[in-house]
C-alpha cells in the first residue's frame, strides 16, 4: 500500500500551500503543529504562542498572497509555524542557535518577514506604516497585523489603533485572544455572526445604511448609526474597537479552519477601512506535556516529545533571578512598605516567588513598562518602597517616564534590571546593553551592578535602604557564580568598591558580571610575571573616586571592563580621570565594553568572545598596552 506524502512536504512554501484543497488544511495544520513541537523539543525555545496560532498561520498564508500581502507578527514568539511554512523548515532546528534562525521575525532573514518584532505591542503601528506606504505608492496589497491579547495591554497598540481609525486606511488587525477572556464564549452562533458580518452583503448593507443615514435629520441619523453599532456591540463585544474607528468582526474560533478561511476571505475582499478580527485561541494548544502551566509553556527547555518530560539543569547553583527574588522576600519580611512591580514577566523576573509570599504587595501591570514606571513613582511619592523589576531591554521603553516622573522628582523608585549584558539565544533585541549609559547620565541616580550572588543580596538590601532618590540594580541572566550566600543582605556603603586581589603592574576595574573573567585574566597575567590588581567597582554612580585614584597612581596599565555599551561605566571613569589630570602622567588606560554593533544570538560564552570581553581578551589588552607584542602573538598561537 502506497504511503501518501505528508502535506507539509508538498507545501514547503505559501505558493504551494495555496494549491491545496480547503479540506486538506486541517491535516496540514496538524502536521505543522507536530513539526513545531518536535523542533522545540530538540533545541528548546518559545512554544506555547506558536502552538496557539497554527491554524491561523495556515489560514493566513492560504487566503493571502504572501509575501506581497504582508503579515506582521507581534511579538514574534508566535512565528515558529510561520517560519516553517515560509521556506525555513530545514533550518527550524537551528532557531535561537549561533548562526541559525532568529527567535523572532527578522527582515533580513526572509521576504515573508516584512517587519522585525521582538518587543511587544508594535505590530499595529508598523502595519499602519506599511499600509500608508502602500497607499502612497498606489499599490493594492493587504497588510495584516497579528497581535496577542497580552500585547494589547501595551498602550502603544491603542495609540496605533486610534491613529488607524482616524486615517481610514485599509488594514486588517487580528487580535489573537488566548487568555484575556475579553469576549463571550465562542460557539456556533458567534462564528455564524462573524461570518455574516464579514460578508460583502453585510458590509454593503452597512455602507448603504450609513449613506442613507447621512440624508436623515441629524438626530435621527446619529441615532441610527449608534443603534447599529451598539446592536452589534451587544452581540459581539466589539464596541471598544468600533469607537476607535475599526470595523469589528468576532469572536471566532481560532482552531476551526472551516470558519477561519471563509471569514479571512471575506475580509481580504472587503473594500473597507481598518478591520479588527477577534480570534479566540488556546495558547499551547496541542502541547505534549502531562500537566498544565500558568504560562502555557511560553518558553521551554529541551524535552522528550513523547512524554513531555523537560530537561532539567544539573547545576545546584541558583540563578541570579532566583537570588534576587529570594533576597527581596527577605527585605519585604522586615519592611511592609516594600512592593514589587512587573510588566507581564512574573516568572521571568522571579516575582512569581515574591507574589506567592506577598500577593497583596505584587503588581503585574501587563506589557506596559511606561505605566509600570509612573505607577511605581506614584507609590514612591506616598511613602512606599517600589521595586520596579523589569528586564534591562524592556526598561528602555519607559525612558521618558524614568526621566520626568522619577528622576526629576527625586523619587526613590528601585529599578531591578534582570538580563543585564548579553543574554544568549534571544539575541540583540533582548540584550541589556544600554542601561548603565541611559540611567547613569541622569542626575541623582545610584547605579549598582552585582558581580556575584552574595553581592546581589547585599545590593537588594542597599536599594531598600535608599530613600532619597532613584536607584538601579543590574544583574546578569543565568546561573550565579557559586559563592557562599549570606542569610540576609547588609546595605553597602554607597559609592564604594572593593579590592579582590592586590598587584602592582596592571589594574583591572570591573563593573558587574565580568569580575570572574577579570580574576581569571589576573591569573594568566601572573603566570606571565605581571602582578595584577583586580577591583570590583560595585557602583557606577556615584563613582568610588578614592579607589580609582589608587588604581591610577599605583599601576602602569589601567583596564576598565563592563558588559555594557560605550557611554557607560568606562566613560564615567575616563571622564573622572581626565577632569582630575590623571591621564597626564603616562597612565595607559584601556576601557573594554560591548562593541559598537549588535551582537547576534548564540551561546553566551561565544557572544562574549565575539564582543572581546573574555579573560583572554583582557590579557591581550594588557600586553598590548605594555608593548609586549611578542607575548600577544604567543597567546594567539
Amino acid at each position: 500500500m502506497a504511503v501518501s506524502t505528508p502535506l507539509l512536504d508538498q507545501a514547503p512554501t505559501p505558493d504551494k500551500l495555496r494549491t491545496l484543497k480547503p479540506d486538506q488544511l486541517q491535516q496540514l495544520a496538524d502536521e505543522l503543529r507536530s513539526e513545531t513541537v518536535d523542533a522545540v523539543s530538540t533545541i528548546g525555545g518559545h512554544l506555547g504562542a506558536g502552538l496557539g496560532v497554527v491554524e491561523l498561520t495556515v489560514a493566513l498564508h492560504y487566503v493571502f498572497n504572501t509575501p506581497k500581502d504582508k503579515i506582521v507578527w507581534d511579538v514574534g514568539h508566535q512565528a515558529y509555524p510561520h517560519k516553517i511554512l515560509t521556506g525555513r523548515r530545514d533550518k527550524i532546528r537551528t532557531i535561537r542557535q549561533q548562526g541559525g534562525l532568529y527567535g523572532f521575525t527578522k527582515r533580513t532573514e526572509s521576504d515573508y518577514d516584512p517587519f522585525g518584532a521582538a518587543h511587544s505591542s508594535t505590530s499595529i503601528s508598523a502595519s499602519l506604516g506599511l499600509a500608508v506606504a502602500r497607499d502612497q505608492k498606489g499599490e493594492d496589497n493587504n497588510v495584516i497585523a497579528v497581535i496577542g491579547d497580552g500585547a494589547m495591554s501595551g498602550g502603544m497598540a491603542y495609540e496605533a489603533m486610534n491613529n488607524a481609525g482616524a486615517m481610514n486606511s485599509r488594514l486588517i488587525v487580528i487580535l489573537n485572544d488566548n487568555g484575556m477572556s475579553i469576549a463571550p464564549a465562542v460557539g456556533a452562533l458567534s462564528n455564524y455572526l462573524s461570518r455574516l458580518m464579514s460578508s460583502k452583503q453585510f458590509l454593503s448593507l452597512r455602507e448603504f445604511g450609513k449613506n442613507m443615514a447621512k440624508h436623515f435629520p441629524k438626530r435621527l441619523g446619529t441615532a441610527a448609526r449608534r443603534a447599529e453599532e451598539y446592536a452589534r456591540g451587544m452581540l459581539t463585544g466589539g464596541t471598544l474597537f468600533e469607537e476607535m474607528g475599526f470595523y469589528y468582526v468576532g469572536p471566532v474560533d481560532g482552531h476551526n479552519m472551516d470558519h477561519l478561511v471563509p471569514i479571512l476571505e471575506n475580509l481580504r475582499d472587503a473594500n473597507a477601512g481598518p478591520i479588527l478580527l477577534h480570534v479566540v485561541t488556546e495558547k499551547g494548544h496541542g502541547h505534549p506535556f502531562p500537566t498544565p502551566s500558568e504560562e502555557k509553556y511560553h518558553a521551554v527547555p529541551k524535552f522528550d516529545v513523547v512524554t513531555g518530560t523537560q530537561q532539567k539543569s544539573n547545576s545546584n547553583i541558583p540563578s541570579y533571578t532566583k537570588v534576587y527574588a529570594e533576597s527581596l522576600c527577605i527585605e519585604a519580611e522586615k519592611d511592609e512598605s516594600i512592593v514589587a512591580i512587573t510588566a507581564a514577566m512574573p516568572s521571568g523576573t522571579g516575582l512569581d516567588i515574591f507574589g506567592k509570599r506577598f500577593p497583596d504587595r505584587t503588581f503585574d501591570v501587563g506589557i506596559a513598562e511606561q505605566h509600570a514606571v509612573t505607577f511605581a513613582a506614584g507609590m514612591a511619592a506616598d511613602g512606599m518602597k517600589p521595586f520596579a523589576t523589569i528586564y534591562s531591554t524592556f526598561l528602555q521603553r519607559a525612558y521618558d517616564q524614568i526621566v520626568h516622573d522619577v528622576a526629576i522628582q527625586k523619587l526613590p523608585v528601585r529599578f531591578a534590571m534582570d538580563r543585564a549584558g548579553l543574554v544568549g539565544a534571544d539575541g540583540a533585541t533582548h540584550a541589556g546593553s544600554f542601561d548603565t549609559a541611559y540611567l547613569g547620565c541622569l542626575p541623582g541616580f545610584v547605579l549598582m551592578a552585582a558581580a556575584d550572588e552574595a553581592d546581589l543580596r547585599h545590593m537588594v538590601a542597599t536599594a531598600a535602604a535608599i530613600d532619597d532618590g532613584p536607584s538601579g540594580l543590574r544583574y546578569p541572566r543565568g546561573s550565579a557564580v557559586g559563592v557562599t550566600m549570606p542569610n540576609e543582605g547588609t546595605p553597602l556603603e554607597i559609592g564604594k568598591g572593593r579590592i579582590m586581589r592586590e598587584g602592582t603592574k596592571v589594574a583591572i576595574l570591573s563593573f558587574g558580571g565580568r569580575l570572574q573573567e577579570s580574576l581569571a585574566a589576573a591569573d594568566q597575567l601572573a603566570a606571565l610575571g605581571l602582578s595584577t590588581t583586580v577591583a570590583d567597582a560595585r557602583f557606577a554612580k556615584p563613582l568610588d573616586t578614592d579607589l580609582i585614584k589608587r588604581l591610577a597612581e599605583n599601576h602602569e596599565v589601567f583596564i576598565i571592563i563592563e558588559e555594557g555599551s560605550i557611554g557607560g561605566f568606562g566613560s564615567f571613569v575616563l571622564n573622572h580621570l581626565a577632569q582630575n589630570g590623571m591621564l597626564d602622567k603616562g597612565l595607559k588606560v584601556r576601557p573594554m565594553f560591548l562593541p559598537d554593533r549588535f551582537i547576534a544570538h548564540g551561546d553566551p560564552k561565544w557572544q562574549y568572545e565575539d564582543a572581546g570581553l573574555q579573560a583572554a581578551n583582557i590579557v591581550k589588552t594588557a600586553l598590548q598596552a605594555l608593548g609586549k607584542g611578542q607575548a600577544v602573538k604567543e597567546i594567539r598561537a
